[in-house]
């Protein structure tokens, strides 16, 4: 800011000092002009005369504003000839000789020479006499001029810094009474701690940006007192799926290490074994929605055959569901982690056969669009209101919660963000008959139409679901 009114002043002193000497150039000239004009008119060999007598009529003092006038005629070796100040002894132009019509003005020192005056302005200009060629000179003294931006200068010399402490005062009280508020959010903010993240900080009515800070700063505590409530949901939720394995690992341990017979151990082995499985599949699911909730999933992406992984899934459920289970399946190829997408469909029919009554229809085609996989079950319906909230983490509905085989409430909520990874949609609705269904909608290969006959297997010679497995009633259709 100094800099700026430095800058500013040596303009105003520029401006300044040229405005006045500009002035006295008129004059001057005006002056020269007049006097010429007489002497050529009067054509007269007593030039002091008629020079003394111009100016008696002129005004011998003539000013304006700028001090009295000198005016003389210099012969043309540099002597004065006539002067209407005898106290001006030497000759106001001492240049070159002037032919008569040749005329001079004295020039304006440039920015360096801000308060470099010369005495005079000096408007000069060549004649012809009675007594040959002479040169009429006129100056205007510069003394008011010096001393108006002698005086100028000084005053903005001192005004400066006093004008500077003002600013900044001025500043100060302003930006500190505007900041004031931002102090305000700081403040509450720093004491908000993770126990009491539901405090807000208030939000002034300004209009502007302060008000949007403070809005935003409330925004950003409600998502992490979000957050922070879904981590501690989470771990509670957590160490409630773990506690009731690990209490019947636990009791089976102690009781079978109680009886030296050993036969208790033989009876409780192949319980305690499911529990074990039973942990690690939900330790398994816990690791899996950290990495999510980290930095997310990595993927090994890949040309794989959807249909083939269906297959696969439906070969591993014939050998462990009591229910059965027709398949109608069309090839389709997508761009995608086999092994996630197995996991997806794994989830689901474990879902399906845990909650179906006697029946589970499996459903792929593409058609023209994308691959849609639904997923059928004649158990329980899911009432409207909640088919959103199956995907979130630990819900499980009404009474599966207490039953054994009612999962850890993490599959539906894994299979969502890895389905949404890959660009593809899930969600739960029903069928026609009412029954519930799940539906997964994955994006197919756009280059990749299966034959019959060319490369790829055809969906006939590939492995089916047999109706010969032990107490198992299972129906496959794969149509091509």
């Amino acid at each position: 800011m100094a800099v700026i009114l430095g800058i500013a002043g040596v303009v105003l002193l520029s401006v300044l000092r040229s405005s006045l000497l500009d002035n006295a150039q008129d004059l001057a000239v005006q002056r020269r002009d007049t006097i010429v004009e007489q002497i050529q008119e009067n054509d007269s060999e007593d030039l002091a005369g008629d020079l003394a007598g111009d100016l008696a009529g002129g005004g011998a003092s003539t000013s304006g504003g700028s001090g009295t006038q000198v005016a003389q005629v210099i012969g043309p070796d540099g002597t004065v000839i006539a002067t209407t100040d005898a106290s001006v002894e030497d000759a106001l132009y001492a240049g070159q000789p002037l032919a008569p019509g040749q005329s001079y003005l004295s020039q304006t020192p440039g920015l360096i020479g801000l308060v470099d005056f010369d005495d005079y302005i000096v408007a000069a200009q060549g004649v012809s006499t009675p007594d040959g060629a002479a040169v009429v000179a006129v100056g205007v003294p510069t003394i008011i001029e010096r001393d108006a931006v002698s005086t100028v200068g000084w005053f903005l010399l001192a005004g400066v810094p006093v004008l500077l402490a003002l600013a900044g005062t001025l500043i100060w009280f302003l930006v500190g009474r505007a900041l004031r508020p931002v102090e305000r959010i700081r403040s509450t903010v720093a004491g908000i701690s993770y126990q009491h993240l539901d405090e807000r900080v208030e939000v002034p009515s300004t209009r502007d940006e302060i008000e949007r800070l403070a809005t935003t700063m409330n925004d950003m505590l409600a998502r992490l007192q979000s957050a922070d409530a879904a981590q501690r949901r989470f771990v509670t939720d957590a160490s409630h799926e773990l506690r009731s394995p690990l209490a019947t690992l636990t009791t089976g341990l102690e009781i079978a290490a109680a009886d030296p017979s050993a036969m208790t151990w033989h009876e409780t082995s192949t319980m305690l074994q499911t529990q074990a499985l039973r942990m690690g599949y939900l330790v398994e699911d816990l690791l899996t929605l950290a990495k999510i909730d980290d930095a997310g999933l990595r993927f090994d992406m890949q040309d794989v055959d959807l249909d083939d992984l269906l297959l696969d899934e439906l070969n591993r459920l014939k050998t462990e569901s009591q229910h059965t289970v027709h398949a109608f399946i069309e090839p389709a190829r997508i761009t995608a982690d086999p092994h996630r997408i197995a996991q997806v469909i794994r989830n689901l029919l474990n879902n399906a056969d845990r909650h179906a009554a006697s029946t589970i229809t499996i459903t792929l085609s593409c058609g023209q669009g994308p691959a849609i996989l639904t997923i059928d079950n004649d158990g329980d319906r899911i009432p409207a209101t909640q088919r959103e909230r199956v995907f979130e983490r630990f819900v499980r509905l009404d009474e599966s919660r207490t039953r054994e085989s009612g999962g850890s409430g993490l599959g539906l909520a894994i299979s969502k963000d890895i389905i949404r990874a890959h660009a593809g949609t899930i969600h739960a609705t029903q069928n026609a008959d009412g029954h519930t269904r799940f539906q997964v909608i994955l994006p197919l290969q756009p280059t990749s139409v299966p034959t019959i006959g060319g490369s790829q297997q055809s969906p006939l010679d590939r492995p089916t679901v047999s109706d010969q497995a032990p107490g198992v009633t299972s129906h496959l259709e794969v149509n091509p």
